[in-house]
C-alpha cells in the first residue's frame, strides 16, 4: 500500500494559481513516467498531464497552456503548476508514476503508483 503524497490543494479564485507537489520519498518513481489525473463528482477521471523519463511532456486539450507539469529528480518530486484556473478545474487531484508513457490515456497508470488525491475548488 505504497502511495505517493500529494500537497498544495485547497481553494483558489478564478483566475488564480496553485502549485501542486507529489512527494515519493521512498522510492525514485519519480524517474520514470509521471502524471497527474483529476477527477470532479460525477465525472470520469480525466488525464491532466504527464512527464516522460526524457522530460517530454503531453497536457490535456483542457489545460493547456495554463497548466505545466514538471519534476525534480533529485527531490523525487512531481509539479504541477496550475494558472488562469477556472470553475471547470475544480475536482480531485492524483499524481501517479511508474506509468506507461507511450499513450496519454485514463488508464495509462493503471499498473502504477497512485497518491491518495488533493482536492482543489476554484471559485
Amino acid at each position: 500500500h505504497v502511495q505517493l503524497v500529494e500537497s498544495g490543494g485547497g481553494s483558489v479564485q478564478a483566475g488564480g494559481s496553485a502549485r501542486l507537489s507529489c512527494a515519493d520519498s521512498g522510492h525514485s518513481y519519480i524517474q520514470d513516467c509521471t502524471a497527474w489525473f483529476r477527477q470532479a463528482p460525477g465525472k470520469e477521471r480525466e488525464g491532466v498531464a504527464l512527464i516522460d523519463s526524457d522530460g517530454s511532456t503531453t497536457y490535456a486539450d483542457s489545460v493547456k497552456g495554463r497548466f505545466t507539469i514538471s519534476k525534480d529528480n533529485v527531490k523525487n518530486t512531481l509539479y504541477l503548476q496550475m494558472n488562469s484556473l477556472k470553475p471547470e478545474d475544480t475536482a480531485m487531484y492524483y499524481c501517479a508514476a511508474d506509468c506507461r508513457c507511450s499513450r496519454f490515456i485514463a488508464t495509462m497508470c493503471d499498473d502504477g503508483h497512485w497518491g491518495q488525491g488533493t482536492q482543489v475548488t476554484v471559485s
